[in-house]
């Protein structure tokens, strides 16, 4: 057998590998996108989020495409615990145990099949995955309650500047034509989640130190002030039309609104943002 047919053999081998593990990992693609359309309250920003990192790997192995192919055998150190933390899962039946460990097998694939100098060029915009998980509720309760709190006051304060009267009770806040109850969809953690990881993506791709500053330091607050500024918008609606608005598609708009607010205030401070060739650093030479 030649050279290029070994090579070709070789190849065949790992693409092999690549299409069991997508099959192996195909229910839990499956969960993932039914987590990411479950509702703009939970965690929509999965959608965005995957094919960003997906632009950014390319950008990241355009540079390196003269190389030659080659194949890292470490990949499996990384892709059979992988592996295991899916079996695992799938005597537990938590789904998100098998999310991580589809997350955790992708360095491992991409040794197997693209080699050392790409993998390292791609390692960190893969390492962004990590934010499309779902975060269980068990971890993320105080938080809720914390942002829950924080919203309901501020809203309490600025809707009054409107000259409705507001009346707060616990989380809820109360009007005379009917009551908004700020609970754990309404906290904004979804619009927190998604604006964080945005502004890592950005801060990623910024072209100076001071840009990524900025960028990681707003992210927040840019989400929360954007949830204020809904939940204060819908207690000025349940005032006008009464409590009945919020079962109409108005309660899902609003949703969407903090994202269309926070997520281009972020990419703007982000301004110009560098390419993802770095003019001052030599190709490597060896995959």
């Amino acid at each position: 057998m030649t050279t290029t047919e070994e090579r070709t053999g070789s190849q065949l081998q790992l693409w092999l590998v690549l299409a069991g593990v997508l099959a192996v990992f195909g229910p839990t693609l499956v969960w993932l996108w039914g987590r990411w359309t479950l509702s703009v309250w939970h965690n929509a920003h999965g959608l965005l989020l995957v094919p960003v990192v997906a632009y950014f790997v390319r950008e990241e192995l355009l540079p390196l495409r003269h190389l030659p192919r080659s194949s890292n055998p470490w990949g499996f150190a990384i892709l059979l615990p992988a592996l295991a933390l899916h079996a695992l899962d799938a005597g537990m039946h938590t789904e998100l145990l098998g999310a991580a460990a589809l997350v955790l097998a992708l360095p491992g694939l991409s040794l197997l099949t693209l080699g050392t100098a790409r993998t390292k060029a791609i390692a960190v915009p893969l390492m962004f995955l990590v934010l499309s998980l779902p975060i269980p509720l068990s971890f993320t309760e105080r938080i809720h309650l914390v942002l829950r709190h924080l919203v309901t006051a501020a809203t309490s304060y600025t809707v009054p500047m409107l000259g409705i009267p507001v009346f707060v009770e616990g989380t809820t806040l109360n009007t005379a034509h009917g009551a908004l109850e700020v609970a754990d969809a309404c906290s904004g953690f979804s619009t927190l989640y998604a604006a964080v990881a945005v502004a890592l993506l950005t801060a990623y791709q910024a072209a100076s130190p001071a840009r990524r500053v900025v960028v990681l330091l707003a992210a927040a607050p840019i989400a929360i002030a954007s949830n204020i500024l809904r939940v204060t918008l819908l207690v000025v609606l349940v005032a006008w039309f009464g409590g009945e608005i919020l079962e109409t598609f108005v309660h899902s708009l609003s949703g969407m609104m903090t994202f269309a607010l926070s997520l281009p205030i972020i990419f703007w401070l982000g301004g110009e943002q560098r390419g993802a060739v770095r003019p001052s650093t030599p190709a490597p030479t060896v995959p």
